[in-house]
């Protein structure tokens, strides 16, 4: 597919470019010496930031990569990821993001599928990739970051890379709103997929913060100075930047001038993320729903009298519960608890306006946000049907290498526009907030990320002791959803839970497991053939014996 890219705009360090490269080198202009980044033992000032960004942009130059190829950037919360990011940007490349999560069936796929020439992974798991790369012939350079890993994979060292660079003059190429942001996402086949947005676009709808009736930046020049007005906040970042809601907060901060405090433990330990926001005297908390909200407010409830700089709990990509609210309050009742609704597809459109009401949330949308009917006409506020929630205006270009899904997902309406449907349901209010209602499709979300069924379908059904699946949501009260499997067998022999789950693991990511799994006589199907949902969903839902291991 050919690039959308323009190269005619300005330079990074024009004040008209709203390229994220230029935005970065705009506000490290304006705030250089202040704090930019935490993560782990590192801290970079937004100066070191960005020359480390121009670093790692003029390696890939010199490497061969040219503006408008694809670099994927493979790697756990680290410094080193936002600098990857924004020096791939600042090549005129397009950084790829990676799930550190797949298996190297799933990688083969995304780097395949994402035409990506380069790779900036850490160590440990570019091995995943190198058992892969015969079947990756685009891919011809790789970065390797050291993570302690046996040095077993070939690849040039990073830092060896950015010391070579700092001799480089190779000329940076133009960069301008027009350039790409490519975010790749869960896909209904369940495959990843990539959104293109134009970078201009992604900074208006996700990533600018600004006061209520202040206008949209128009150029770099009003951010920074914004940022060098703005009070120097501190956000942990607990979501993993390889995903939209870590990597946008992240984003947005940095853009506000203040700073990023990345947790960069392999493993979730509520302890430790409150060591680490009480030893950086962290402001605002990023976390994704309960799985990380609950278990956070469980261990401050414990020692009350830490964290006393944290006013702020901001969750997206789920929903939080009432428990997990209410946990918070317990702890703090002054805290402000945000819950952001948005999308890959769709950017931040808005936030919760209400308290949860029964089992729906209701959110403060952004006017580009509708709710729209079958024949993708806006409802009038008030109207009692329910529709799909869409936005217009400012929405992506489309799936990567694929035009049937980018018409599906991205309509052009009878009067010429194009919306961007959320995949989600709801009705408008009379005061024009919308009423979130749930997801379309069988999609399940569990702790942020997305499940599609059917690829764990056809996962179980290759074990050759099932006979039929079907996989579902199954609520969680930690998670908000857990995937649930439904098997017949092909024999009296029942394999056990943990053998099950053997077969999935070694085929798919680990939180793509099933964690509850019924056996029935038989699978029912509809008239057509189909898998029978919500049947499957009431027989996930039937209380069962604990689990076996």
């Amino acid at each position: 597919m050919t690039e959308m890219r323009v190269l005619g705009a300005t330079g990074s360090s024009g004040a008209s470019d709203l390229s994220l490269s230029g935005l970065l080198a705009a506000v490290a202009a304006a705030v250089p010496q202040r704090l930019a980044v935490v993560a782990g033992a590192r801290r970079l000032t937004f100066a070191a930031l960005d020359a480390r960004a121009t670093l790692v942009a003029r390696h890939l130059l010199d490497a061969g990569i040219r503006p408008g190829e694809h670099v994927a950037v493979l790697c756990f919360n680290r410094a080193e990821w936002l600098e990857a990011a924004f020096g791939t940007w600042r090549a005129g490349a397009v950084p790829v993001n990676v799930n550190y999560r797949y298996v190297a069936a799933e990688l083969r796929y995304l780097l395949d599928n994402a035409d990506a020439v380069a790779l900036i992974a850490e160590r440990s798991l570019a091995a995943t990739v190198a058992r892969v790369r015969h079947e990756l012939p685009l891919l011809r350079h790789v970065l390797l970051i050291d993570d302690d890993a046996p040095d077993r994979t070939d690849g040039v060292d990073y830092e060896a890379a950015l010391a070579a660079a700092a001799h480089s003059a190779t000329p940076l190429p133009a960069t301008g709103g027009d350039d790409l942001y490519l975010l790749y996402t869960g896909g209904t086949t369940g495959y990843p997929r990539g959104v293109m947005w134009r970078q201009e676009d992604i900074f208006h709808v996700a990533l600018e913060q600004r006061r209520p009736g202040t206008p949209r930046a128009a150029d770099a020049a009003t951010v920074a100075e914004r940022a060098a007005r703005a009070t120097p906040l501190r956000m942990l970042v607990l979501g993993p930047v390889m995903h939209a809601a870590g990597q946008w907060n992240a984003l947005s901060m940095l853009f506000r001038g203040s700073t990023v405090v990345l947790s960069t433990d392999r493993v979730f330990s509520p302890t430790r993320i409150v060591d680490l926001a009480d030893r950086e005297g962290v402001h605002i908390v990023q976390c994704v729903g309960d799985a990380m909200a609950r278990p956070l407010a469980q261990e401050l409830l414990r020692s009350p009298g830490r964290c006393r700089s944290l006013t702020t709990v901001s969750s997206g990509g789920t929903p939080l519960t009432p428990t997990a609210r209410q946990l918070w309050r317990a702890w703090k009742p002054t805290i402000t608890i945000n819950d952001n609704y948005g999308g890959s597809e769709t950017g931040v459109c808005g936030s919760a306006a209400a308290r949860l009401s029964g089992k729906t949330r209701r959110f403060a949308m952004s006017p580009s946000v509708a709710v729209l009917d079958d024949r993708l006409r806006p409802l009038p506020p008030g109207s009692d049907q329910i529709g799909r929630i869409a936005r217009t205006g400012r929405i992506p270009l489309g799936y990567y290498n694929d035009p049937e899904k980018t018409a599906r997902t991205f309509p052009v309406d009878a009067d010429g526009r194009r919306w961007a449907l959320s995949g989600d349901y709801g009705t408008i209010a009379a005061d024009g907030t919308i009423e979130l209602l749930g997801r379309g499709s069988t999609v399940i979300n569990t702790g942020g990320e997305k499940v599609y069924p059917e690829e764990v379908e056809a996962v179980l059904k290759a074990h050759p002791a099932v006979a039929d699946a079907i996989v579902v949501a199954a609520p969680d009260e930690r998670l908000g959803q857990r995937v649930s499997a439904v098997i017949a067998l092909t024999g009296p022999r029942r394999p056990s839970d943990k053998e099950l789950r053997d077969h999935c693991r070694q085929r798919l990511a680990g939180f793509k497991v099933p964690r509850t799994i019924r056996v029935v006589d038989e699978v029912k199907r509809t008239a057509v053939g189909k898998q029978d949902y919500r049947w499957a969903s009431r027989v996930a839902r039937e209380p069962a014996p604990a689990l076996s291991r």
